[in-house]
């Protein structure tokens, strides 16, 4: 059950970074939803790879092909079966038995005995990233119907930050295969990227993924929290190493008074009053749109720690697994210097797939 995902609405991954295809399947979703394949291509264009100087030069067109669950452009409230053909595989860069440090070489070898798949990290690569993409771009739709908007940026790369903004203007940001509020911060950062890749090295981040609009009530005390729900998603991206919501870490050096967000009541013109018809609005959003697990109406903040890519062409020490012996290794193949930017599009989609999921929970409820 380990690439099977979901409660109100269930997600299944399949397939291997080497092998003829790889692909989803999603069970659960409404009848007679209009999906709009050119949002689709554009998400899919955003992670695929070889499309930017700082990407594999692997080229993946990443075409999909939809089995079932469509008619007539409309879901049919069937399984939506998607399959992506594999197109440019070159398996002579991997061995089996020398293992990789930093990638899952050695616990896949424990726990599938020897079986899996290694080429290219076979279904524990990146690539498998592809239909989540897809997923998250056909429900990101449906959530857009209840006026729920999604963004990220890249907030660090390396040792090199971006700007504060708000978390209402990061899904405003222009489309960019790098998103940030600084060009210069965007200039650093390209070219710490590019150093490390020059030097046979990597470097990771952080992205900062937003969702607007979420309505207050979303989510479930303890279990099925808002933040458990999305944090289970977000670590389930490849190099996913860390997630915080709204200031997260930086709330253990703040006092209470300061990590409290104030609140006040608006009326319907905008103006701060004690009676009458209007709603709880929030001086603050340390907590980044959740409280005790559940959405209080403000923008959600999720920020993501992502791993320098472990494919580095370095010599490093490892064993022979086969053989029973230590030695050096400098990895050969087609790698990210830096994920981070391909990164954005997977970690919305989870995003949005996560949210979903609780939202038709809720309605059902």
């Amino acid at each position: 059950m380990g690439s099977v995902w979901g409660h109100s609405i269930k997600v299944s991954l399949f397939g291997e970074s080497h092998g003829a295809a790889i692909g989803c399947v999603i069970d659960g979703l409404p009848p007679g939803v209009t999906v709009d394949f050119a949002a689709v291509d554009a998400q899919m264009a955003r992670r695929a790879p070889g499309r930017y100087r700082f990407s594999t030069p692997r080229r993946e067109s990443d075409r999909y092909e939809v089995l079932s669950g469509l008619f007539h452009g409309c879901t049919t409230g069937a399984p939506l079966a998607v399959v992506i053909r594999n197109e440019n595989t070159r398996s002579e860069d991997y061995c089996q038995d020398v293992l990789r440090p930093g990638h899952a070489d050695y616990t896949a070898w424990v726990k599938f005995k020897g079986f899996a798949d290694f080429r290219g990290g076979g279904h524990f690569s990146g690539r498998l990233t592809a239909p989540l993409v897809f997923a998250g771009a056909v429900v990101r739709q449906i959530l857009g119907e209840q006026g729920i908007v999604l963004g990220s940026r890249i907030l660090r790369i390396y040792d090199v930050e971006d700007e504060a903004m708000a978390a209402e203007e990061i899904p405003a940001l222009p489309p960019d295969a790098f998103p940030v509020k600084s060009p210069g911060a965007k200039e650093r950062m390209q070219r710490a990227i590019e150093a490390a890749g020059e030097a046979g090295d990597s470097v990771g981040g952080v992205a900062e993924c937003v969702a607007l609009n979420v309505p207050a009530g979303l989510g479930e005390p303890f279990f099925h929290s808002l933040e458990s729900h999305l944090a289970a998603l977000m670590f389930s991206v490849p190099a996913v190493k860390g997630v915080e919501f709204g200031d997260g870490f930086a709330l253990a050096g703040m006092l209470g008074s300061r990590a409290n967000d104030p609140m006040f009541w608006e009326d319907a013109t905008g103006a701060c009053t004690e009676a009458g018809a209007g709603a709880v609005k929030f001086d603050s959003n340390h907590n980044g749109g959740i409280n005790g697990g559940i959405a209080n109406g403000q923008p959600l903040v999720c920020r993501v720690a992502v791993k320098p890519t472990p494919s580095v062409r370095l010599v490093q020490k490892t064993v022979d697994i086969r053989r029973g012996e230590s030695v050096e290794t400098a990895l050969q193949g087609r790698h990210d210097p830096c994920i981070v930017p391909r990164a954005l599009p997977v970690l919305e989609a989870v995003m949005a797939l996560g949210i979903y999921d609780l939202f038709v929970h809720s309605r059902k409820g």
